[in-house]
């Protein structure tokens, strides 16, 4: 054997022992790709829950909300900024999960969930009279995205049964 034939070899050795390895990586990069998407929507979800647990546990506030959603401009200052910091971390959550969403992270099923969810908020005067006052507080692509849902013009029914009217000032 020359020299030439021993370096044959160790190529094509390399080459049976490296394809393997590349094949192994490949299957491990695609693992924890998928591993690191579900907790980020483990904690998206996390967060969400965390973000209404205002709404079921205190009854007040669900009033206060209730009547914000009909009109943010008829609360008083004290009200609008409770309904306004709640409203504030609810659409900074719904941003968060439109780019996790763009980034692939969120898959378009989920998405199209949250999607119909802040359809069926912003459908209320209310909502809408917010964010007409705090939109510029927001990316302008999801700005773009909120204006475009309200821009529908869909119904509020989400709150259909709720006799709205009847709920009690503070």
């Amino acid at each position: 054997m020359n020299w030439e034939m021993l370096s044959a070899v160790g190529q094509l050795i390399a080459v049976l022992i490296g394809i393997p390895s590349l094949i192994y990586l490949a299957v491990q990069i695609r693992e924890q790709t998928k591993e690191r998407r579900q907790s980020a929507v483990n904690a998206l979800t996390a967060q969400w829950g965390e973000l209404t647990k205002a709404l079921h546990e205190s009854t007040e506030f669900s009033a206060l909300y209730l009547r914000g959603v009909q009109s943010f401009s008829d609360l008083d200052a004290a009200t609008k900024l409770s309904f306004s910091a709640f409203q504030n971390r609810f659409c900074h959550n719904f941003e968060g999960m439109y780019f996790a969403f763009c980034d692939g992270i969120l898959p378009p099923p989920l998405w199209g969930e949250i999607e119909r969810t802040m359809s069926d908020l912003l459908a209320y005067p209310g909502v809408r009279q917010w964010w007409a006052t705090r939109k510029h507080w927001y990316t302008p692509e999801f700005a773009r995205v909120v204006d475009g849902i309200i821009a529908r013009g869909d119904e509020p029914k989400i709150y259909a049964t709720y006799n709205l009217p009847d709920i009690p000032k503070a």
